[in-house]
């Protein structure tokens, strides 16, 4: 990464997107690239996780200029798209999903706002799926508290609450910028002065909660973490992890169930020491309960719910073994054994 001063900068922003066997949705993210690029210096760079869809070849054939960095293995996201950002040489960074694609003016806008906040470290905008509705796109920080809230679904039962819809910030007015705890990973602008100070993304966590470790180490750094609603990305979500299937308790589906638990592990043990013995407990507890109060029903599917959350306790306890309690975590790639 080069000094951010724009006359030694060869390009306006250098954006990165990490592909794993999402062909398809990766040539229409490239596509809405091509198009609202404009008048800005765009270098562009395809990370492929070891992908077996023809996707190198795609990208290779239908976007020449772009600069396609294949790995032998899968790396997870943060550590993809560290690869990538060892290269870049813009003014500002760009992440951007495979599965996410840049709606009109969007990278226009968050080149000038990056511009106008020297403050900013890092950014994202307004996430919209294909039928226009919001998704999540600005979170405050994870806490004990607001994990309780939310997993005992007080979180979904109060949204308009200021206490209780905090981590989502349901409470807030979607169309008003403000500064915020972290954006999703599924677009984000960021000043390469910031990750000069406080790294790139931490390879720890292979999948989950990357983007969550960098946002605190940027502000722990003194910027801010910005969200601007009048950049909109439309973001289908999951396409690579739908590769390895999410059925809740397939065996994929449980792996990545315990994956999310090894990030945040690691997440809390990282920045918080032993609250992350606390983390594991409240998920325990809740999921006991709810194993509990469902398996005293006669419905089927109330019992099949609880079946699941004894599956859950299971994963759970194997998270804190695999990750000796957030202390180190195991050898990339994950693997599903």
């Amino acid at each position: 990464m080069t000094p951010e001063d724009s006359s030694s900068n060869p390009f306006d922003i250098s954006l990165v997107i990490v592909s794993f066997n999402t062909r398809e949705v990766l040539r229409e993210s490239l596509q809405s690239v091509e198009r609202e690029r404009g008048d800005l210096r765009i270098e562009i760079f395809v990370v492929d996780n070891n992908s077996h869809d023809g996707s190198v070849a795609m990208v290779e054939t239908e976007f020449p200029e772009v600069q396609v960095l294949r790995s032998p293995v899968n790396l997870g996201f943060g550590a993809a798209n560290n690869v990538a950002l060892e290269h870049a040489q813009g003014r500002f960074l760009v992440l951007l999903n495979s599965d996410a694609f840049l709606c009109p003016r969007s990278l226009q806008l968050a080149f000038q706002h990056m511009q106008e906040d020297p403050e900013a470290g890092l950014a994202g905008g307004r996430l919209i799926g294909r039928d226009s509705q919001l998704q999540p796109s600005a979170r405050m920080l994870p806490t004990i508290l607001s994990d309780f809230l939310v997993m005992s679904g007080l979180a979904n039962k109060y949204p308009k609450s200021r206490f209780f819809g905090s981590f989502d910030r349901t409470w807030a007015d979607p169309m008003q910028p403000a500064e915020v705890g972290w954006v999703p990973g599924a677009f984000s602008i960021i000043r390469p002065e910031a990750l000069r100070k406080v790294g790139l993304f931490d390879p720890d966590f292979f999948l989950y909660s990357e983007e969550v470790d960098l946002c605190k180490r940027i502000q722990n750094a003194g910027y801010k973490v910005m969200y601007w609603p009048d950049i909109v990305v439309i973001h289908i979500g999951g396409e690579s992890s739908r590769q390895i299937k999410t059925l809740q308790m397939s065996s994929a589906g449980a792996q990545l169930i315990r994956w999310r638990m090894r990030s945040t592990l690691l997440y809390y043990r990282k920045h918080h020491g032993a609250k992350a013995w606390l983390a594991k407990m409240l998920e325990l507890t809740l999921l006991r309960l709810t194993s509990l109060r469902n398996s005293i029903s006669s419905d089927p599917r109330r019992k099949e719910r609880a079946r699941v959350s004894r599956n859950m306790v299971r994963l759970m306890q194997q998270a804190w073994e695999d990750t000796n309690g957030g202390r180190v975590s195991p050898p990339r790639p994950w693997s599903f054994d």
